[in-house]
C-alpha cells in the first residue's frame, strides 16, 4: 500500500530537505499550492492536493484541504474494521504523516501597517483543522508543526518506525500550537472589536529555565518575550529574584523624570534621587542607605558614563541597568565578570497583575496611576512650599512602588528613610525615621509620603516629631479630621491625593 505524507506549511524552512527524506523512506508527498511549488522547484516530486481530491482550491485558497478524502485519510482508525470498510468504499487512503504550520497571524496582526482585512485573511482555518485531526489520531498519524521537529523525526524514521511515544509528544506539541494560535486570535478580536474580557487567556512560550526560584529548592521558569525589552550586555544569567527586582527598579525610574537613579533591594527602594547630573543622582541615592545598597540593583534614567562606572565599581552590585552605557563605562564595568549589565530597549509595560490561588487565579489591572492623577488637596492650615511640593511628588512616586505599609521620607529629591512592609503604619514611620538617623540624615524640613491613609493620629505625630514638615497621603480615613487636627497642632502641612497605592 502507498504511504502518504501531507505537507502544507507557511514557514518553508527545511521543507525541501524534509520532503526529500520522506521520499527516500517510501512516502508520496501531497502538498498545497505554495508548498508544492517550492518542493517542485527543487526537483522533488509531489502531488497537488487538488489533483489528489479532484476538487480545486477555491476562494483564493480559503478552501483547499477541507475535503473528506483528506480528513478521512487522517482520521481513519487503521485498526478498526468498520473504518477500513468505509475507507475502501469511499476511496480513502491513509495519510500517515501531516506536516503543517499556520498562517503568520501573530506577526501580521501586530503590523501597524496591515489593515483589518489583511489581518483577518491571515487567520488559518484548514491548517488548525489538519493539525487537530492528526493529533487526535496520534495512534496512527504523526503530526509535525515546526521545522525544529524535522531532524529528530527523520532520524527516528531512518532507524525504523516512529514510536507511539514520539507521536504522543508531537500530538501534545500540536495541540499546544493550535491553542496558542487561537488565543492570539481571541485576544485580537477582543481588543479590535472592543469586547468585554470574560475570559483570561495567558499565552506565553517557555523562554528559559531559571536556576531556581525565590529559594534554591524552588524550580522557576521564564516565559514570554522579556528580552524584547532588555538586553543583558554582560554577566551571568538573571535569576528569578534578579528579574523581579530589576522590574521593580525600572518601574520606579519610569515614573520619575530627569536624571534619576534608584537602588532596589527586595523590590523596595533603599535609595533614590533626582538631580541635574546623573552621577550626582547616583551618589545621592547611595547616600540614602549605603548599607542596604550592598548587593542591590541600580537603575538609571539615562546613560551610564565612565565617571559613573568608577563610582559603581566601589561597591558590590548585582545589576546595573540603564538606557545606555558609553563604551568606556562598559569596559570598566565588565571587569567584574558576574555583575549583570542591563540595557533597557523599550519601556517596561505591565497590563495585568496575576497571582495563582487554589482553584484559580486572581487578577487586577496594573497600578498605572501617575502624578497627573493626583488631586493635591491641601487640607491643613499650613501650605507646603514649592520646594516641599516637588519633594512630595517625588516621595509619592517612591512610596507607590514600596511594599505596604509604606512610609517614605524625602529631602531635596532624595530618599533618606524608608519603612516598608510592616503590619503597622506607625511602625513603618518609626523605621523610616530610624533609618534616616542611622545614616546621618537631617530630617528637619524633610517631607513624608504614605501609601494609604493614617487610621489614627499617632502616625502623624510620630512623623512630625521626627522633624518632617509636610506629608502626602491619600486621605479617606474615618478619622481624617482627627489626623488633620494633629497635623495642624504640629504646624506641618498635609496633602490628600485621593489615590491609594497599596502594594502587597
Amino acid at each position: 500500500m502507498k504511504k502518504f505524507a501531507l505537507l502544507s506549511v507557511s514557514d518553508k524552512t527545511g521543507i525541501v530537505e524534509f520532503a526529500a527524506n520522506l521520499i527516500e523512506h517510501g512516502y508520496e508527498i501531497l502538498a498545497t499550492g505554495n508548498t508544492a511549488r517550492v518542493i517542485s522547484e527543487n526537483k522533488i516530486e509531489c502531488t497537488l492536493i487538488e489533483k489528489f481530491t479532484n476538487f480545486p482550491e477555491i476562494f483564493d485558497g480559503r478552501v483547499k484541504t477541507l475535503q473528506p478524502s483528506i480528513f478521512g485519510g487522517i482520521l481513519m482508525r487503521r485498526d478498526n474494521k468498520s473504518d477500513q470498510v468505509e475507507a475502501e468504499k469511499n476511496n480513502i487512503v491513509p495519510i500517515d504523516i501531516v506536516c503543517v504550520n499556520l498562517y503568520p497571524f501573530v506577526k501580521v496582526s501586530s503590523d501597524p501597517n496591515a489593515d483589518l482585512d489583511t489581518k483577518i485573511e491571515n487567520i488559518d482555518i484548514g491548517g488548525p483543522s489538519l493539525v487537530r485531526a492528526a493529533a487526535k489520531n496520534y495512534k496512527h498519524v504523526s503530526i509535525l508543526t515546526s521545522p525544529e521537529q524535522y531532524s529528530d523525526f527523520v532520524n527516528e524514521l531512518a532507524a525504523g518506525n516512529i514510536s507511539e511515544k514520539t507521536r504522543k509528544k508531537l500530538a501534545y506539541e500540536a495541540f499546544s500550537h493550535t491553542a496558542k494560535y487561537d488565543t492570539f486570535i481571541a485576544n485580537f478580536f477582543e481588543k479590535e472589536f472592543d469586547q468585554p474580557a470574560t475570559d483570561l487567556r495567558i499565552n506565553y512560550e517557555l523562554l528559559s529555565e531559571l536556576r531556581y526560584g525565590e529559594n534554591p529548592h524552588q524550580q522557576a521558569q521564564l516565559y514570554g518575550n522579556f528580552y524584547d525589552y532588555v538586553d543583558v550586555l554582560h554577566g551571568k544569567e538573571l535569576s528569578y529574584n534578579n528579574i523581579v527586582d530589576l522590574i521593580a527598579a525600572v518601574e520606579i525610574i519610569q515614573d520619575l523624570s530627569g536624571n534619576s537613579c534608584v537602588i532596589v533591594k527586595h523590590t523596595n527602594a533603599s535609595g533614590a534621587a533626582v538631580s541635574d547630573d546623573l552621577l550626582d543622582a547616583y551618589e545621592k541615592a547611595l547616600s540614602g542607605d549605603p548599607v542596604s545598597a550592598f548587593g542591590g540593583i541600580v537603575a538609571f534614567n539615562g546613560t551610564v558614563t565612565k565617571n559613573i562606572a568608577v563610582k559603581l565599581n566601589e561597591i558590590f552590585l548585582e545589576i546595573v541597568c540603564a538606557h545606555d552605557f558609553d563604551s568606556d563605562a562598559l569596559e570598566l564595568l565588565k571587569q567584574k565578570k558576574n555583575r549583570r549589565l542591563i540595557k533597557i530597549k523599550k519601556p517596561l509595560i505591565t497590563h495585568r497583575v496575576i497571582k495563582e490561588i487554589p482553584g484559580g487565579i486572581i487578577s487586577q489591572n496594573y497600578d498605572s496611576s501617575s502624578i497627573d492623577d493626583l488631586e493635591f488637596n491641601i487640607v491643613t492650615k499650613f501650605k507646603p512650599s514649592q520646594e516641599e511640593l516637588e519633594d512630595l511628588k517625588f516621595a509619592w512616586v517612591i512610596c507607590k512602588h514600596t511594599k505596604s505599609n509604606a512610609i517614605v521620607f524625602v529631602k531635596d529629591k532624595k530618599v533618606i528613610g524608608v519603612g516598608a512592609g510592616q503590619m503597622s503604619r506607625l511602625d513603618s514611620a518609626k523605621i523610616a525615621a530610624s533609618k534616616a538617623k542611622e545614616h546621618g540624615h537631617n530630617l528637619e524640613g524633610a517631607v513624608a509620603a504614605s501609601d494609604a491613609f493614617f487610621p489614627f493620629a499617632d502616625g502623624i505625630i510620630e512623623i512630625a516629631n521626627a522633624g518632617i514638615k509636610s506629608i502626602i497621603q491619600p486621605g479617606g480615613s474615618v478619622r481624617d479630621e482627627e489626623v488633620i487636627e494633629a497635623a495642624d497642632e504640629k504646624n506641618i502641612s498635609m496633602v490628600f491625593t485621593g489615590i491609594r497605592n497599596f502594594k502587597h
